[in-house]
């Protein structure tokens, strides 16, 4: 049976309280309109983030393709100054590029050392704090990271999950988000915490058979429109014009529970990373079994994992 396609809920005018007490714990994705979002959706234009970003240097993803693939690597990383980064990616075709004149930028911002401190827009670029608030709806102590994003036209990010909460703004441009829930994660094909399915509007399903049968949540994303995506749910991004947008992430469960070398948001919980090496190890102990004693006693633990672990209370 195919997979349903759902729209993502739309809100206008949600209250801190409102979401908190009743939104909040469905664990699902809905797009809030109206949120007090400072300046910045008007401000942001390609000549004021030139201007006010200045000449910094910033570390980008540059493909000759709109679809980005991570697992693949069909990209490649260089620096660019800042505004020159804006005008570039407003761009549909350029005078000056590095693979050819329709390559697509991607920029992620990162910490001023990526392997140790978080992305923050207000302290990678302070110049811009003044101009957006983020929505006051988790507490202070619980905030993770502000994470600047710059896309061309056309750009479609591979499908991946977050282990954290986190609130897509977007700033400028529009976007078209679609999103999966983790309870369809066996039919997204996972490597690590990525699809390997590039298309997911024209799937190869010869390929990928079991794609078809994901629900399928999908949204647009215009200027000002705040996306929540709970941690663990898949999405891809596309998008449909030069746009900035920022992601505020925040930790849903007590800091001990995350990986304190992640300064991304996006490595499995500590208990997760130990019980995968725990299952690694299981495994290679069945590959001592003979084929047909290793796939029944496979198929026994794969049942006790089912019942033992499985919830009932998420669709």
């Amino acid at each position: 049976m195919a997979g349903q396609h759902l729209p993502v809920p739309r809100l206008e005018g949600v209250s801190q309280e409102h979401f908190v007490q009743h939104l909040y714990p469905q664990r699902k994705p809905v797009v809030l309109e109206g949120i007090d979002l400072g300046t910045c959706t008007s401000k942001w234009t390609v000549e004021y983030l030139s201007q006010v970003g200045g000449r910094k240097e910033v570390k980008i993803h540059v493909a000759a393709v709109p679809q980005m693939d991570f697992i693949s690597k069909n990209f490649v990383y260089r620096t660019l100054p800042f505004d020159k980064l804006v005008q570039r990616a407003a761009e549909e075709k350029h005078k000056e590029f590095f693979i050819s004149e329709d390559e697509k930028y991607y920029l992620r911002s990162l910490g001023e050392d990526p392997r140790k401190d978080v992305a923050d827009i207000r302290k990678q670029f302070p110049l811009l704090e003044e101009d957006i608030k983020f929505p006051k709806f988790f507490k202070e102590e619980q905030f993770f990271s502000s994470v600047f994003r710059i896309s061309s036209p056309g750009l479609q990010l591979w499908t991946h999950y977050d282990v954290m909460d986190n609130f897509l703004i977007q700033v400028t441009g529009k976007k078209r988000v679609v999103l999966f829930s983790p309870r369809d994660a066996q039919y997204l094909y996972l490597s690590g915490t990525k699809s390997e399915v590039l298309n997911i509007d024209d799937p190869d399903l010869a390929k990928y058979p079991l794609f078809s049968k994901a629900r399928r949540y999908e949204c647009s994303l215009n200027a000002g429109d705040v996306l929540f995506i709970p941690a663990l749910w898949f999405h891809n991004v596309i998008s449909e014009e030069f746009g900035v947008g920022v992601n505020v992430f925040w930790k849903h469960l007590p800091s001990e529970c995350y990986d304190k070398t992640d300064t991304y948001g996006n490595k499995d919980l500590t208990a997760a990373s130990r019980a995968a090496q725990i299952l690694d190890r299981a495994l290679k102990t069945l590959a001592e079994l003979p084929e047909e004693y290793r796939d029944f006693y496979a198929r026994r633990m794969v049942l006790h994992i089912q019942d033992r672990a499985y919830s009932k209370n998420f669709e």
